[in-house]
């Protein structure tokens, strides 16, 4: 391989031996296209498509009128973390409709990150029982848009009926260092998962 392919990032690094399988998953409009757009180190694939008026009546707009666009199918981005290990980002679809896509994606996957808006955080049930019937581990990053209210951890926890130990954060899903951060706690979590397991 020529050596600028490979500083340029277009290739994962020939002393890569180990990969890792990460969900980006929530509701419609939550911002998982924008987070695995900032965390990605090449161009992510995106298979986003124009909304129409046909699906007006089952893609709710509803607090997000400026969204245009919506996945059709996943997002998919990649993060090297160090020279043996890449991070796989898939982001799945928010919409009902596109359930079926979150099997096929959610296979191999050893954790999500569950991204939720205040403004709608009782959309966010729907995702996190479908990671709970596969049983894959999740963490929760709220995604803090301009103007949406802000809450204590305390009563988002409460609204969310998260366990003790499911991490809380929060993240601006357009900055790269505050989405590393998100995806810090989800990877510490799994870590701490995979302790008690085989302790």
């Amino acid at each position: 391989m020529g050596s600028a392919l490979v500083s340029d990032r277009l290739y994962v690094r020939e002393s890569v031996r180990h990969s890792v399988k990460i969900l980006i998953v929530g509701h419609f409009a939550v911002g998982k296209t924008t987070l695995v757009g900032a965390l990605s180190e090449i161009k992510p694939l995106r298979t986003e498509e124009q909304m129409t008026q046909v699906g007006e009546s089952v893609d709710d707009l509803t607090g997000v009128p400026e969204k245009t666009t919506t996945t059709v199918a996943m997002d998919f981005g990649r993060l090297t973390l160090s020279d043996d290990l890449v991070l796989y980002l898939f982001g799945a679809p928010g919409q009902e409709r596109f359930k079926a896509l979150w099997h096929d994606l959610a296979r191999g996957a050893l954790g999500a990150l569950v991204l939720a808006d205040t403004r709608r955080i009782e959309e966010s049930f729907d995702v996190m029982t479908l990671l709970e019937e596969r049983g894959l581990p999740y963490a929760v990053a709220i995604n803090e848009f301009d103007g949406a209210p802000m809450f204590p951890e305390d009563e988002l926890r409460d609204a969310l009926d998260l366990l003790p130990t499911t991490p809380l954060v929060t993240c601006d899903a357009r900055d790269p260092a505050s989405s590393t951060q998100a995806l810090i706690s989800l990877v510490e979590y799994l870590i701490e998962s995979k302790k008690r397991e085989s302790a």
